[in-house]
């Protein structure tokens, strides 16, 4: 279980099974090879779109991980933070990622997909 304050409100988020059901059911690929047959594969995209820091993103990540838990945020709550000029927008987005990279079910997707973030940085010069 990972905790963020919001508006002085603590909320918990679990990046666990059920999670990882949700998030995943949000993008599908057919595969190659196998007619008729789709792999759920949002958690991949979820986590490239926190690494990108895509707002949109992490918004979806933090109202699917805060299913469930007491407090309940809403969407609307979450845009409202992110819009938020005293938002540290960026603090977010390593909270998140640190979430992620941390949680059984969510850290050897986001590890990898850091590692392969940090290559092409890499590769680019950046």
């Amino acid at each position: 279980m990972f905790d963020l304050t919001i508006n002085g409100e603590v909320y918990q988020f679990n990046f666990g099974m059920g999670f990882l059901r949700e998030i995943d059911k949000k993008v599908s690929a057919i595969v190659d090879g196998a007619t008729g047959v789709k792999q759920d594969m949002g958690l991949r995209y979820a986590v490239a779109g926190v690494i990108d820091g895509d707002p949109k993103a992490v918004v979806d990540v933090l109202e699917l991980a805060n299913k469930g838990q007491t407090p309940r945020l809403t969407k609307a709550a979450l845009d409202a933070f992110v819009e938020d000029e005293n938002t540290d927008i960026d603090a977010l987005f390593e909270d998140v990622k640190g979430f992620l990279s941390k949680a059984n079910v969510t850290k050897k997707v986001t590890l990898e997909l850091l590692e392969r973030a940090e290559a092409e940085r890499e590769k680019a010069g950046l």
